[in-house]
């Protein structure tokens, strides 16, 4: 068993419910746990959630490109 601690940081547009970010942390933590061969207790993973305001695609912020 290895003593290192992954870390996986992800970035998701804000607007997921609690439910489907809960999911998503299981679901890495899982393939994480499996993929390097460590307890899932020891992997870490950290949301960050952007704005529509502070992502563009095409020179339009997402907000803009919403409406």
């Amino acid at each position: 068993m290895s003593d290192w601690m992954p870390i996986v940081e992800i970035r998701i547009l804000e607007g997921r419910s609690d439910a489907d970010k809960e999911a998503l942390i299981q679901n890495v933590t899982l393939a994480v746990g499996e993929s390097l061969n460590v307890p899932v207790e020891r992997v870490r993973v950290l949301i960050q959630e952007l704005p529509h305001k502070h992502w563009a695609v095409g020179g339009q912020t997402m907000d803009k490109l919403r409406r």
